[in-house]
């Protein structure tokens, strides 16, 4: 069966992940009563237990889950039917020890958790297709079931296993044809690495070769991608017309391209998780504490963000926050209204359904913790009762957001194989002086941190689909497109930079962009190659820094030049990390160091090329300086069309709908009450009052409201 058309729903979808089975007793008839009552539309059942559909090789048990689908369509809720191919049965790994996923080469991952298994091996497989057309197949004419979910947080290891690695060098054979190309292609006279024969290629556990590792990393996220493919056309077989297909995409694992990854199914789905509490406070700043999770409203909206990118769509929230999630040492319940909060932030950026981890709270196993919408008693608490109103509230939205498509005031470029290849060659050090393997996501979250801080919004763009687009339907769409460590990149990645700022553009680059070819070999030109004479500006080398420099305005000559006025960094701006010694081939600098060494190069600088503007960004921005460089580039973000003056902790999310009206989203990220004034005439959809242009607008601590034009 082909693929569906792509999948979003006209009313929000509402709802949870939910596993009668994980209950001691039959509770099946209550939670659904609850669920009907906090007016959930959707639930995502039997993903995670493989053991419980077939206890024994070749035994099925698949009639337990049929009171939860009948249950279920007789309240009207609909359900996401999930293939259980992450967590496999006992039976399977002592059958066939074999598949163990191996995270290094013959050390097979311990059997005890889940994602144990090298899901190219052939016995995988057989067993996972014979499971998956089992269970699809049983449910698939169920009236209840409205999609299916693939697998689950694919991409988790990245599978050292002899067959793998087998496969790798074919792959490789077929790409570069005979070892000396290869040797060529990625340097291999260095230090005594030429081939003489395929059979002389190290295994990748002590490669120290940054071409190798990104065609490792390329190959382990194909694996993925046909993996979940494969997943998708054995379920097409049975889905009926309308039921979609998809898989909940976890971002941050290793052997994911997300773009590469959707493209068999019909709506991305993910998983997004952000710590509660305090990170949410747009007046603070704190780390992240987990490597799944963010921290603060704009790795919140990222994340949203990300999600819309794969596909340029609208997607499904399959995962997120209900209450605590992580282990019994991360304890950060939401703050009354941030999970209405929440909901809505993803909404505004693109979300179609929000579907909560998970139902109930479990009193064993890995997850205890974890809190659901129901606490350890299963008695409804506060979690329950805001998830309600919030519920209600989405129920009286109806289709009013149907067609909904998020604003953007800048694009910013997404590249896997850039992530891939700082990931191997970060150009940040930690804090103890190691090599910092989240150097890419610093430096793309400083832009997008910028962009939000300065009032605007943003659109994730990947660079295949911004080629696909063209340099003309760019610059149309988006009048500034940041490219921020766009490192490892084709010549015809940066030559639609270039081309886009030619035609009337605005494009902004950050560090690392344009400093390596496609094999993440450091190009052997001027830096930014193929862009430093239209930028105007180029550099000859480059420092860390270890603590943050201030940055100063250069004065106003550049401001006659651009028409944008002129950039007077605000209080607390400062260069941090890095440092390109930037030298100006005509270019007007901006923005100054204030350093004994580094004021001898500009930080930031910008030049008219054709009918656009291109601007070097030589440092990584701390939050103050990149939100001073957007408010700089976007001095009338769409956002102020609503309400003039915003600014942290509010923030305003928009988008269009059919009819060329506008939805607006307003938060107030802080325990400060606060009022906006309104610039036009909306109405709200929850409770249809109609407010006045000039009307002014009171929002309490963590408080959300949603408006419609009109």
């Amino acid at each position: 069966m082909a693929a569906n058309p792509p999948y979003s729903p006209s009313r929000i979808l509402f709802g949870a992940a939910y596993y009668a089975e994980y209950h001691l007793e039959d509770r099946t008839t209550t939670d659904l009563d609850l669920m009907k009552a906090a007016s959930f539309s959707v639930i995502r059942v039997g993903e995670s237990v493989w053991s419980t559909w077939e206890p024994r090789d070749n035994e099925f048990d698949l009639d337990w889950l049929r009171p939860v689908l009948d249950g279920a369509h007789e309240r009207g809720i609909s359900v996401i039917l999930g293939t259980p191919t992450y967590a496999v049965p006992p039976w399977l790994q002592t059958a066939y020890p074999e598949i163990a996923g191996e995270p290094r080469s013959r050390a097979p991952m311990p059997w005890g958790a889940r994602q144990e298994v090298d899901y190219s091996h052939p016995a995988f497989l057989f067993h996972a297709e014979r499971v998956i057309r089992a269970v699809v197949s049983r449910y698939a004419d169920h009236p209840a079931v409205i999609g299916y979910q693939v697998d689950n947080e694919p991409g988790m290891l990245l599978f050292h296993n002899h067959g793998s690695f087998q496969r790798f060098v074919r792959r490789l054979k077929a790409t570069y044809g005979d070892v000396e190309t290869l040797n060529r292609e990625w340097g291999l006279t260095y230090w005594s690495h030429r081939l003489s024969d395929w059979s002389d290629l190290w295994r990748p556990d002590g490669n120290t070769v940054p071409q190798y590792d990104l065609a490792w990393r390329r190959y382990q996220a194909e694996l993925t991608t046909e993996f979940i493919a494969w997943q998708a056309g054995i379920v097409r077989e049975y889905a009926h017309p309308g039921q979609f297909v998809t898989t909940c995409i976890a971002y941050p694992r290793p052997a994911v391209d997300d773009e590469a990854l959707v493209r068999s199914l019909d709506v991305t789905a993910g998983n997004p998780y952000y710590a509660m509490q305090d990170h949410l406070d747009a007046t603070a700043s704190l780390d992240s504490v987990t490597p799944w999770t963010t921290s603060g409203v704009a790795g919140l909206l990222r994340q949203a963000d990300r999600m819309f990118s794969s596909k340029q769509s609208r997607f499904l929230v399959t995962e997120t926050d209900a209450s605590s999630i992580g282990g019994p040492e991360f304890n950060l319940p939401p703050y009354p209204g941030q999970l209405r909060q929440a909901a809505y932030a993803l909404i505004s950026r693109g979300a179609a359904m929000i579907e909560y981890w998970h139902w109930h709270s479990l009193p064993y196993g890995t997850e205890t913790y974890w809190g659901g919408v129901l606490p350890h008693s299963l008695v409804p608490g506060r979690v329950y009762q805001e998830l309600s109103v919030l519920g209600a509230e989405l129920a009286a939205v109806g289709e009013r957001l149907d067609g909904f498509e998020p604003d953007a005031d800048v694009a910013i470029l997404w590249s896997t194989d850039s992530r891939f290849a700082l990931e191997f060659s970060p150009p940040f050090p930690d804090a103890h002086g190691h090599p910092d393997r989240s150097s890419y996501m610093r430096i793309f979250d400083a832009f997008h941190r910028g962009v939000l801080d300065a009032g605007a919004q943003a659109r994730i763009l990947h660079t295949g689909q911004a080629r696909d687009l063209g340099a003309g339907e760019l610059a149309a769409r988006f009048p500034v497109l940041v490219a921020p460590a766009l490192y490892a990149a084709t010549d015809a990645d940066l030559d639609l930079l270039r081309d886009y700022a030619a035609v009337g553009g605005h494009l902004v680059i950050g560090i690392r962009t344009g400093y390596a070819d496609d094999e993440a070999r450091a190009r052997v030109a001027v830096a930014p190659d193929r862009l430093h004479e239209a930028a105007g500006v180029h550099y000859e080398e480059f420092s860390n820094l270890h603590s943050e420099v201030p940055v100063e305005g250069s004065g106003a000559g550049a401001a006659a030049v651009t028409g944008l006025g002129a950039l007077e960094p605000s209080s607390g701006a400062m260069a941090t990390m890095w440092a390109d010694g930037l030298i100006s081939d005509g270019a007007d600098a901006l923005v100054s160091y204030r350093h004994p060494r580094f004021s001898a190069f500009p930080a930031v600088t910008t030049n008219a090329h054709g009918d656009g503007r291109i601007t070097v960004v030589g440092c990584l921005p701390s939050p103050a300086l990149s939100a001073d460089l957007m408010r700089w580039a976007v001095p009338g973000p769409l956002a102020s069309a609503l309400a003039e003056g915003v600014a942290s902790p509010v923030t305003i999310s928009s988008g269009l709908l059919p009819d060329g009206r506008r939805a607006w989203f307003v938060f107030n990220w802080s325990w400060t009450e606060t009022t906006i004034t309104l610039a036009r005439p909306v109405s709200d959809p929850v409770n249809g009052t109609a407010h006045p242009a000039d009307a002014d607008l009171s929002l309490a601590a963590w408080s959300t409201l949603t408006l419609i034009d009109g």
